[in-house]
């Protein structure tokens, strides 16, 4: 599903106006016909109800005055509150605002509110309130500054309402680009977009703010949409599903592919055990997890599939360069090598990584430590002879860019959009609505995952599935779709069934198999 930002849809509504020559008033026709079908299958029992709709006087009002006359003409009590004067209302919006007020006037009812100031506002305060249901028509997805004056007033008068809101195109005062409210935004029980979902519904906190969310075909034709090669997407599960095929009858272990997982340092074994077991779980025919030489009786009860190789060590519990050649024997029969969790990041260790990133040619999947490990050399990553693939947290993406954690979480698509290009690899940027950024400029926001995710482990058993999912055919690309929507669709189920306190990364490992049974093939 394509995310576009306000100028990317003002852009294709233009050219399907001027180019193709559909007039904005169909648009707009379409539109709120559309949303007016939506607001009747999620509000059964509007008839029973009183709706006020609250307009602004743009073309986020005038789809406001098409759902009206829709109401109105199903006999459902509806009034109009226009936060201006009929006067300011022009084009396509006055079009329409004049069609319901012809009948309102054929009805002999009381046509539109004029609301065109804080005075008026406050007169007309008490009538606003005593409606059962409010349909926001206020703002669009133009918007770009504060929200003041009687419309921010209008808005925390229907938030407080606690009475279901139902908004149009986006919550008034979202910023449709970034999901941050500007000053104060609409909280709506459902919204009804237009054409595409705007990233603003999909990133916290603008999806906390949409509710339900339903994306109305309102005629752009697809030649327009192509042509504008949308880069952003949001993941959803038929885009997965066709990775998965049924299997062979006669398939066997060498059918699946075999994972080099190198991991672990002492105090840290269960990560290397975690991304090992997940590596197993996600149906992958060999995993063996390479691990410093005095910890592999430690390790060896964690890990009951896969196999363990002990590494030689200069000291004790870390893996350093001396253990590169060793490494590169080891990857011989290996389709995917999985790097990172637990590692450590001492000056041995750090040269390992280097030399792995440099000379490997198996897809890489580059996680936790191993990530701090080059964080201060990136130029290696522009040396590799493999695809890469790294899953930063956002403090590890903050140490890779340079700047604070803050500055990443303001802005996840771009740093992670630009650090994938540059460094031509895949970049995972975790974290609530994990982002996927692909070196061709492509990005994706996973929609699965949810807090209870939130402890030690997690990233570790997504290295795993991710570097399973690699070894068993599937590209990078593809691999880290499949891999981040299943990461946090496992999450989502041990939500469901356990609470978002306590679960932890074992569990996840335990349910991959039944969450990928169930949901994709």
């Amino acid at each position: 599903m394509f995310l576009v930002t306000a100028s990317q849809m003002q852009d294709m509504d233009k050219q399907t106006i001027e180019s193709f020559g559909l007039p904005g008033i169909v648009l707009m026709e379409n539109a709120g016909r559309g949303a007016f079908d939506f607001l009747m299958r999620k509000f059964k029992d509007i008839g029973s109800k009183k709706v006020a709709v609250i307009a602004g006087r743009g073309n986020n009002g005038g789809d406001g005055f098409v759902i009206a006359r829709y109401l109105m003409e199903k006999g459902i009590d509806v009034t109009v509150f226009l936060l201006s004067s009929k006067k300011k209302v022009t084009g396509d919006a006055k079009f329409n605002m004049d069609l319901y007020q012809t009948l309102c006037n054929k009805a002999s009812t009381r046509g539109i509110i004029e609301i065109p100031n804080i005075d008026t506002f406050k007169h007309q305060k008490t009538q606003i309130i005593h409606h059962d249901l409010f349909i926001d028509a206020i703002l669009g997805t133009g918007l770009n500054s504060d929200v003041r004056g009687f419309f921010k007033d209008a808005i925390e008068l229907i938030n407080r309402s606690k009475k279901p809101i139902f908004s149009i195109d986006i919550p008034s005062g979202l910023h449709s680009d970034t999901g941050q409210p500007l000053g104060v935004a609409v909280k709506a029980h459902a919204t009804a977009t237009f054409a595409f979902a705007k990233i603003g519904h999909i990133l916290y906190p603008g999806n906390t703010y949409t509710g339900e969310l339903d994306i109305i075909d309102i005629g752009i034709p697809f030649f327009i949409e192509k042509e504008k090669n949308i880069p952003l997407s949001l993941i959803n599960k038929e885009e997965i599903k066709p990775f998965f095929p049924s299997r062979e009858f006669n398939s066997h272990k060498g059918s699946f592919g075999h994972v080099l997982v190198i991991a672990g340092s002492t105090g840290k074994t269960g990560a290397s055990a975690l991304c090992a077991n997940a590596a197993m779980r996600c149906g992958t025919g060999l995993v063996t997890l390479g691990i410093a030489k005095s910890l592999n009786k430690i390790i060896e009860p964690q890990v009951i599939e896969p196999m363990t190789h002990p590494l030689p060590e200069k000291e004790k519990g870390l893996l350093t360069d001396n253990c590169f050649d060793k490494i590169q024997t080891l990857l011989k029969d290996k389709q995917a090598l999985a790097i990172g969790p637990g590692l450590g990041t001492n000056t041995g260790t750090k040269k390992l990584v280097q030399k792995i990133i440099q000379k490997v040619k198996v897809p890489l999947i580059i996680d936790a430590d191993a990530i701090n490990c080059i964080a201060d050399n990136l130029t290696v990553l522009k040396k590799k002879k493999a695809p890469a693939v790294l899953t930063p947290h956002p403090g590890e993406m903050a140490r890779l860019c340079n700047v604070t954690t803050k500055e990443i979480q303001a802005n996840r698509i771009e740093f992670a959009s630009q650090f994938a290009k540059e460094y031509n690899s895949i970049l995972i940027l975790k974290g609530a609505q994990t982002i996927i950024s692909l070196p061709n400029g492509r990005s994706y926001i996973c929609p699965t995952g949810n807090p209870g995710m939130a402890s030690g482990g997690m990233g570790d058993v997504l290295t795993g599935i991710i570097a399973g999912f690699s070894a068993q055919g599937l590209t990078v690309d593809q691999a880290s779709l499949a891999g981040v929507f299943i990461h946090g669709l496992c999450g989502d189920i041990l939500s469901r069934n356990m609470g978002d306190f306590g679960f932890i990364a074992s569990d996840m490992v335990q349910i991959i198999p039944e969450t990928i049974h169930q949901h994709l093939l």
